[in-house]
């Protein structure tokens, strides 16, 4: 009799753990905020975390990240419990990335690795997975040296040092190739979706942009009644979606775009140049806030330093706190003597701070109709003073 368990195709979680150094620059609180999103990063990964380990430092130790003694209390647990890998809430150098390995015996990734590969399991179109794979290799480059850690034990002598050092550069030379192949692609995709947005005509562009899953898409999907792909997890979207939006007759048209992170990796943003160009071409961007969230000014800050790096902020912006039905829920559980309304909302610090901005819950539809009045007055406006003697609209 056949056992059955040959045939169980459930692929079991990998099991993390999750390693922080707080320096005297950020605070405990922030840290702890961090590894939180740290270890949602690894459940959207498809792992699960089984224990945090962080140390106090001026700086993270230039070759094992942590200290000696903090590096063998992980390796001690890492052996006892069985663990798959361990997760690093920074980016590692290459040196620190081989002593690591060696100390550890199991398989490192730190934040930037972590994130590109949640990058690349959630790619779908040509584009991403071509954005993806050209930053895996850019950041791969540097870190060829540790794939071939095994010649460390060939202590020279006639023969010994010319296979490895041939290996590399061949390894070296054919990255290098395919990320020459892969730019000229994007840059080919990127001509293609040019030459797409130039053929939707004169119509208004608006963005939504945002803190990775803060709901961007389920406003989308209200507003244009379309089915963007929608889950709760990190970087559920990675390709730029546009649909046409019509509010009272009045048509434009609306993009939702890939969301951004705290210490997102620099070359990860240069290689979605392309999936970023519907930002830069649009004449109006819809910052959406998960309200929600304990950290969401943390976040909305996070958005707002991208945009300025991005050279945007000049663009006029509406503010949408959304899941405001999650933060009363948080308010109940929290037993607050009074759940907030929507006039207890646009009394609030948030409101006069992010003007203009709107309290909306894109999930229940609570509030859609004013934000959709907002926006309409935003697009007629850009409308009008870009076509002054149209008035066919309104």
């Amino acid at each position: 009799m056949l056992n059955s368990e040959m045939y169980d195709t459930e692929v079991q979680p990998e099991r993390a753990v999750l390693v922080s150094v707080i320096t005297p620059d950020i605070t405990e609180a922030i840290a702890e905020e961090h590894l939180q999103e740290l270890a949602f990063l690894v459940e959207t990964a498809g792992g699960i975390t089984e224990n945090i380990f962080t140390q106090k430092l001026d700086m993270p130790n230039s070759s094992t990240f942590v200290g000696k003694g903090k590096l063998e209390e992980i390796s001690e647990y890492v052996k006892v419990e069985e663990i798959d890998l361990v997760v690093f809430d920074d980016e590692l150098s290459p040196s620190q990335l081989r002593n690591i390995e060696r100390a550890l015996q199991v398989r490192i990734l730190d934040r930037s690795n972590l994130i590109l590969d949640i990058f690349a399991k959630h790619a779908k179109t040509a584009q991403a997975k071509a954005q993806v794979e050209l930053a895996q290799l850019q950041f791969m480059l540097p870190r060829l040296t540790r794939m071939w850690t095994h010649l460390e034990r060939q202590r020279g002598g006639i023969g010994m040092r010319g296979p490895g050092e041939k290996q590399l550069e061949t390894d070296r030379r054919i990255i290098l190739q395919k990320i020459s192949l892969l730019k000229e692609k994007l840059e080919h995709i990127s001509r293609q979706s040019e030459t797409r947005r130039k053929s939707r005509g004169a119509l208004v562009r608006a963005s939504l942009v945002g803190y990775t899953n803060v709901g961007k898409s389920t406003l989308m999907n209200a507003l244009s009644k379309s089915d963007v792909y929608i889950e709760n997890k990190l970087f559920a979207t990675l390709d730029t979606t546009v649909r046409k939006v019509v509010i009272d007759n009045l048509p434009f048209l609306l993009s939702d775009t890939v969301g951004f992170i705290r210490k997102l990796p620099h070359h990860l943003i240069e290689c979605f140049q392309s999936t970023l160009d519907e930002v830069y071409e649009s004449d109006l961007l819809i910052h959406v806030v998960d309200i929600s969230n304990a950290n969401f000014e943390d976040h909305m800050l996070t958005v707002n330093q991208t945009l300025q790096d991005m050279k945007v902020l000049d663009k006029p912006i509406i503010t949408v706190f959304n899941k405001v039905d999650l933060y009363r829920e948080y308010q109940s559980s929290e037993e607050h003597e009074e759940v907030m309304d929507l006039e207890d909302f646009e009394r609030t610090w948030m409101a006069k701070h992010a003007d203009p901005a709107v309290f909306i819950s894109a999930e229940t539809g609570e509030n859609l109709d004013n934000f959709r009045e907002l926006l309409y007055e935003k697009v007629l406006k850009i409308h009008q003073s870009r076509y002054p003697y149209n008035d066919l609209l309104y």
